[in-house]
Formats: C-alpha cells, structure tokens, sequence
C-alpha cells in the first residue's frame, strides 16, 4: 500500500473515533454510575446492619458483577461502531436485501414484497 492510501485509513480512523468517543463516553458514565450505585448499596446495607428495621426490604448487592470493567467498555465500543455503520438508519430508505424464498429456493429483494403503500411488516425469529 502507498503512504497516500495509509494516510487516508489514518485519517478515516481518526474521523471515526471523533464520532464514537461522545457515545463512548457517555455509556461509560452511565456504567460507572450503575457501579457507584452499588457501592452507594452497600453502604446502606451496612447501615442498616447497624440498626436495621423489619420494615425494610432486603438489599441485594454482589461484588462480582461489576458493570464499569474492560470488558464492558469494549463491548460498548464495538456495539457503537455496529450500530454506525448498520445499513438501516430511522428516517431513510430502507435497505433492500436480498432473501431466499422456502418454497422454490429462488432469490428475490424484501422490497419486492411491499403492496402499494401498505408497510411491510418483517418477523423475524428462531429456532434453536
């Protein structure tokens, strides 16, 4: 590859995690928030050991399922770049992919199953 095709990768990456990082970042917030919620828990958990009141329901609070970890960040950083460069966005034109019919295995487009203005509702599912 030439240094001008690196150099425009480069430059896409970087345009790219521009767009990503206020998405990233905000979703990391809100899992340290849900974290600082349990550490919050159990400090009232404590409390209420020390002078806790019949009339209080339990309080469920576990150190293993953390919410703000590597993991996680990881997967919010690709479920972000998923859903960036999905072909469905609200407001545009559909995608019209291509299916299999059952019947004769014959390929048709989704689209080619839209009557007039009626919407075409799509159902997926599966059996596993």
């Amino acid at each position: 590859m030439g240094k001008g095709v690196l150099t425009v990768r480069a430059l896409k990456h970087a345009a790219l995690c521009l767009v990503f990082l206020p998405r990233f970042l905000l979703a990391a917030l809100m899992l340290w928030l849900l974290d600082f919620l349990c550490i919050r828990r159990k400090v009232l958990l404590k409390m209420r050991e020390q002078g806790s009141s019949r009339d209080d329901p339990p309080v469920c609070v576990s150190d293993s399922n953390k919410m703000f970890t590597l993991e996680s960040l990881r997967a919010v950083w690709y479920g972000q770049k998923l859903d960036f460069f999905k072909s469905a966005h609200l407001g545009c034109i559909a995608p019209n992919t291509e299916v299999v019919q059952l019947k004769d295995r014959r390929r048709v487009r989704v689209l080619d199953y839209a009557k007039g203005r009626r919407p075409l509702i799509l159902n997926f599912g599966s059996c596993s």
